[in-house]
């Protein structure tokens, strides 16, 4: 047992106690035979600088999560549909003005007239809406593993087809959380016009506080987030409730617009192609909506039935929200400018301007704007994830962090944002172009492979089914060229990173298999015993307790150990092998002169030319001191160092670290019944205490 049993006599003859002793029970507990169980005690930090992050960690963050507190951080539909369909709600908030952007052209008065084409728009914006959403409630109960499009075109249509799907829907949670962060930002220069000089700055902060909500888990981020999703809902069907009044039943507003007109001024191909240029830009609303399915194992269960309602009611929301504010800034004559956006001018027009009304909407609309990035926060993260389970990026995507949340994707997705809005300056519309594409190239793959998946496993009432995803596939797969030709040549951006993406995917995964197959163990080979002996060198610079304990941990690893100083000093040099046969007897100790005053090649190029037997493993155990101070590190060590990475990856070369500590003097320890083999090895106890000082 770890610890031991300790006789202790009692107060009268005869009698016997034994005391079981177990230091590490206040950091482990058993679970089973020759298995512990890590207390949060193993996993605190042991030095003052890191307890002082830790309490950082903890204010910023919240405590550290167990694996089995996972199930507490599922989602209720209420919440996920805060969390999943915030950047779907929020794209209301400006995809109408994309559409009235885009109808915009040539004279004022074809340009006025054109915009009667509006709600129509948004009206085809929304049956596509509708195809998708029906679509992808099939992907949450074809695949409830989550993954959304990357599962489904993973199983059914190929590794090639996956891996585009994947690139397609990452950089679009990119520009999703960059798009929208940047909408807010203008929202609040439209109601505070002193803050324009600082508009980027806003943006950044914005990114910030929300990757830090979201390195707090996904339920804590959902208690963040679900109240200002909910106002702006609220508010906005209000607006669109009384705007509705104000227009149809008081006779507010503008003559109503007549599409008759913009027909008569415009050719065929023209209105053809001004149609299909506002419908692409429209189109922007439906980002997001792949989100829920790609998140179907953060729900409670059933999580499918769950993420397929959430879905429902976030289509419905949605295309309400959408077609009503078209419809009121149809109705007001709202032309987009670059002062207001449109979306203040329809509040302005319903609630009154300055009035608290609109102040309340917009600020509901600059916090939905803001929390919309939080949908590819929960995405974007869970992404990466499976694609790290599948070896296509690097692995550290699929650990989890302390709130069991998927750290470095956060962490990755906020950078890349950040440096979207520097790089264009925080203005959506220059981020819009490269908007969409990714999507539609995202949906259409995946109704594609719903479709493969029906045909193949055909199960109860799979026609139905079948018809609807094929529908899809051929709706969105139109979306998706007419999309990426109206937005040329920005679209082009994407359209070049995707296989970009995809390349680099397939040589991570390269590298992993080709490491996987270097480093298997065949399942019917036994083990022996080591056939190759080994040999310790130990390079020294001086006689100290480091360097002793290093020879005793060298000792007790092989029989046949070598110490090398190389100096530029001979008589230095000879001077302290005197000091070592007197001090270390029995160890052979080799002195290489350098006269060009170099420390680290002479000693790798003796290794070189003096252990060439293949069938014996060089072990380099290397002294280090261990600095108390975070600040004491630089001066200590870098020889080491060097050392070190000049022997990685040198062949039948094994290289070891042996660290001396200050308490080690005193026969004390860090943490009791901690420390490791490297600290404390066989034999080094009492050297280390009794070595006589230099």
């Amino acid at each position: 047992m770890i610890g031991g049993r300790r006789p202790l006599r009692g107060s009268k003859p005869g009698d016997r106690r034994v005391r079981v002793e177990r230091p590490q029970a206040r950091y482990f507990r058993y679970t089973a035979k020759d298995v512990l169980t890590a207390k949060p005690a193993a996993s605190a930090p042991t030095t003052s600088t890191g307890r002082a992050w830790e309490r950082v960690r903890r204010v910023l963050i919240g405590r550290p999560l167990a694996s089995e507190e996972e199930a507490g951080e599922r989602l209720s539909k209420r919440k996920a549909l805060a969390i999943f369909s915030s950047d779907a709600i929020s794209s209301s908030a400006y995809a109408t003005e994309e559409i009235l952007r885009a109808l915009l052209f040539g004279s004022v008065g074809v340009s006025l007239a054109a915009l009667a084409w509006s709600v129509p728009v948004a009206i085809a914006v929304a049956l596509l809406l509708a195809v998708v959403a029906i679509s992808y409630r099939q992907v949450c109960v074809a695949y409830p593993t989550g993954g959304g499009s990357y599962s489904v075109s993973r199983a059914n249509l190929g590794r090639l087809a996956s891996l585009v799907a994947a690139s397609a829907l990452l950089i679009d949670y990119v520009l999703t959380v960059a798009v929208s962060i940047s909408s807010a930002s203008e929202q609040i220069v439209a109601a505070l016009p002193g803050l324009h000089d600082i508009q980027v700055e806003i943006a950044i902060v914005a990114i910030l506080l929300v990757t830090v909500g979201n390195l707090r888990g996904l339920r804590e981020s959902g208690n963040i987030f679900a109240a200002p999703t909910y106002l702006f809902v609220g508010m906005a069907l209000l607006m669109i409730v009384l705007g509705a009044i104000q227009v149809v039943v008081l006779g507010e507003g503008g003559p109503a617009p007549s599409t008759v007109r913009a027909s008569e001024e415009l050719t065929t191909v023209a209105l053809l192609i001004l149609l299909l240029r506002a419908f692409a830009s429209g189109a922007v609303a439906l980002t997001g909506v792949e989100a829920i399915a790609t998140g179907v194992p953060a729900f409670e269960p059933p999580e499918s039935r769950n993420a397929a309602r959430t879905l429902g009611v976030m289509a419905v929301l949605l295309a309400t929200l959408f077609v009503g504010i078209t419809f009121l800034a149809s109705a007001f004559g709202v032309v987009p400018d670059d002062h207001r956006t449109v979306i203040a001018q329809v509040a302005g027009h319903v609630f009154g301007a300055e009035s608290l009304g609109y102040l309340l909407f917009l600020t509901f609309a600059t916090l939905i704007l803001v929390l919309a990035a939080n949908t590819s926060f929960a995405a974007f993260p869970r992404l990466a994830a499976i694609l790290a389970r599948d070896g296509f990026i690097p692995r550290q995507f699929g650990l989890r962090g302390d709130r069991l949340a998927f750290t470095v994707g956060i962490l990755v997705l906020g950078g890349l944002a950040t440096v979207l809005v520097i790089a264009f300056g925080g203005d959506t519309h220059a981020l819009i172009p490269l908007y969409a594409v990714g999507v539609f190239i995202d949906f259409t793959i995946s109704q594609t492979g719903m479709v493969r998946h029906w045909l193949r496993t055909r199960p109860p009432g799979f026609r139905r089914r079948l018809a609807i995803n094929a529908s899809g596939a051929v709706v969105t797969g139109t979306v998706a060229v007419i999309v990426t030709v109206m937005k040329l040549p920005g679209s082009l951006v994407v359209v070049v990173l995707i296989p970009l993406l995809v390349a680099l995917m397939l040589a991570v995964a390269r590298q992993y298999a080709g490491m996987a197959r270097q480093l298997e163990v065949r399942g019917d080979l036994v083990l022996g015993e080591p056939r190759k002996r080994q040999r310790v060198v130990i390079p020294v610079p001086n006689l100290s307790r480091a360097v002793v304990q290093a020879v005793q941990v060298g000792r007790a690893l092989s029989d046949d150990v070598q110490v090398v100083h190389v100096t530029e000093d001979l008589e230095e040099g000879e001077a302290l092998r005197a000091r070592f046969e007197r001090q270390l007897p029995g160890v052979p100790f080799v002195i290489v002169e350098s006269p060009y005053r170099a420390l680290v090649q002479p000693f790798v190029t003796y290794l070189d030319v003096t252990f060439r037997d293949p069938d014996i493993t060089t072990i380099v155990v290397i002294p280090e001191y261990v600095a108390r101070h975070w600040w004491e590190r630089v001066l200590y060590n870098q020889t080491a160092r060097r050392l070190r990475a000049a022997l990685l990856g040198r062949p039948g070369t094994v290289v070891t670290a042996v660290p001396y500590r200050r308490e080690d003097a005193h026969g004390s320890a860090p943490r009791t019944g901690g420390g490791s083999s490297a600290d404390h090895g066989p034999g080094t106890g009492s050297s280390a205490e009794d070595a006589p000082r230099r």
